[in-house]
C-alpha cells in the first residue's frame, strides 16, 4: 500500500496494529538517511546542509501526531530534542580533527566518548536550571 494512502487511511485503520503502518515509517526513516549520505558523497557542504536538518526529528513529530499521539507529548519530544542535541555539537568539530591521526574507527569511537562526557556534564550544567535530562 502506498505510503499516501496509508496516510489518508488514518482515521478507518487502526494504526498501532498496522504492519504496513510500521513498514512505511521505517522506509520513509531510512530513506532519509540515505539520501543524507548519497548527496554528502556528491557535495561536502550539500550533505552537511542536509545532515544538519532535523529531518528525523520532523518525520518522528509527523509519526507521532498521525498516531495521534498527545500535544504534550509531542511538544516534549521537541524540547528533549533540542537539550539532547546540543551535547553532541563538540563531537563534530572534534571529529575532523581526530580523523588524520586517529583513523575513522578510533575516531568514532572517541567521538562516541566525548558525546558520552560532554551530554553527562551538560545534564549536570542544567539540573541546576530545572531541567532534568537523565532519568
Amino acid at each position: 500500500m502506498p505510503v499516501c494512502a496509508l496516510i489518508q487511511n488514518l482515521n478507518t485503520e487502526p494504526i498501532a496494529t498496522d504492519m504496513n503502518w510500521l513498514i512505511a515509517k521505517y522506509l520513509l526513516t531510512a530513506a532519509v538517511v540515505v539520501a543524507v549520505s548519497e548527496a554528502a558523497k556528491r557535495s561536502d557542504k550539500l550533505g552537511g546542509l542536509i545532515a544538519a536538518l532535523p529531518l528525523v526529528t520532523f518525520l518522528a513529530l509527523i509519526w507521532l501526531h498521525v498516531e495521534k499521539q498527545s500535544q504534550t507529548k509531542i511538544a516534549n519530544h521537541a524540547w528533549y530534542t533540542f537539550w539532547y542535541v546540543l551535547p553532541t555539537l563538540p563531537m563534530f568539530l572534534a571529529f575532523p580533527v581526530l580523523l588524520p591521526r586517529l583513523g575513522f574507527w578510533l575516531t568514532m569511537l572517541a567521538c562516541a566518548a566525548l558525546t558520552i562526557v560532554c551530554f553527562g556534564l551538560f545534564a549536570l550544567l542544567v539540573r541546576q536550571f530545572g531541567i532534568e535530562l537523565l532519568p
